[in-house]
């Protein structure tokens, strides 16, 4: 059994209550726009990490993690990238790698819009954490977590935490 826990859009900004929800998860991904090379040092400190680079992504990052990222935990095979779409409406580099290596979950990020659902088509978990950072257009600060155990996929949790436009957390 593994305990997930998963974010996106960070952009350079860890909140205090990462941390807190992401605890007893044995290790963390994160779908993109991690921001700095700072931000993913301090989530590795924390717990093991899984990470791909997104498009706000530079030099730093892009050096350390891949644009795409195919891994097995447990018996579930995983796709992660940052850019993808969601089902019914994937870009053509998700659908591409969708195709080739038939996962049993597809995590993205990008749209800082949380969206978990199961597609019938490819057979698949899609999960989009939405943002964990303090930098776009959502109005909550969202994080995932669940459990793997065998082939299955559960206890899926979201921390929902309503985002101020001029939030003063400190990191």
């Amino acid at each position: 059994m593994m305990r997930i826990g998963i974010l996106s859009d960070t952009h350079s900004f860890i909140h205090p209550r990462i941390s807190e929800f992401f605890k007893d998860c044995d290790e963390i991904w994160h779908a993109g726009d991690i921001g700095d090379y700072k931000s993913a040092e301090t989530l590795s400190k924390f717990k093991p990490l899984r990470a791909v680079y997104g498009n706000i992504d530079g030099g730093d990052i892009r050096r350390v993690f891949p644009k795409d990222l195919v891994f097995t935990v447990e018996r579930v095979k995983v796709v992660m990238t940052h850019i993808g779409g969601y089902p019914g409406y994937y870009d053509k580099h998700a659908i591409e790698l969708i195709t080739k290596e038939k996962p049993k979950v597809f995590v993205t990020g990008h749209s800082h819009i949380l969206k978990i659902m199961y597609d019938k088509r490819y057979n698949l978990l899609y999960i989009n954490p939405g943002a964990a950072g303090k930098y776009g257009f959502h109005k909550s600060i969202t994080l995932v977590r669940f459990v793997i155990e065998g082939d299955q996929m559960k206890e899926m949790e979201i921390l929902d935490i309503e985002r101020y436009i001029n939030e003063n957390i400190k990191e």
